[in-house]
């Protein structure tokens, strides 16, 4: 039988998960109500922008797409959903 190989992020999660840091949430029925409402409330498009842009960074996210396994709209509407929640910042 073969062993299953983990990187050290599994590794720290299995080791936090076997000294018991973790703990049930009291509600699961509830909590899985609220993550399934936010993920709908994310991943509901409701408004359409056009942009001009060139055809070369076109290109480009259209390749980094293709390398995701994503169509090229949804990594532009993930890029802008992160920059504007803060969960991409700019590097100088």
């Amino acid at each position: 039988m073969s062993k299953v190989k983990t990187d050290s992020i599994e590794k720290k999660l299995m080791r936090s998960i076997e000294a018991g840091q973790w703990t049930s949430v009291k509600d699961l029925k509830t909590y899985k109500k609220h993550l399934r409402l936010s993920a709908v409330k994310t991943m509901l498009k409701d408004r359409r922008m056009n942009i001009r842009i060139a055809k070369r960074d076109l290109d480009m996210l259209k390749a980094k797409a293709l390398e995701h396994g994503i169509p090229y709209q949804t990594l532009v509407s993930s890029i802008l959903h992160k920059f504007v929640t803060g969960k991409l910042k700019e590097t100088i």
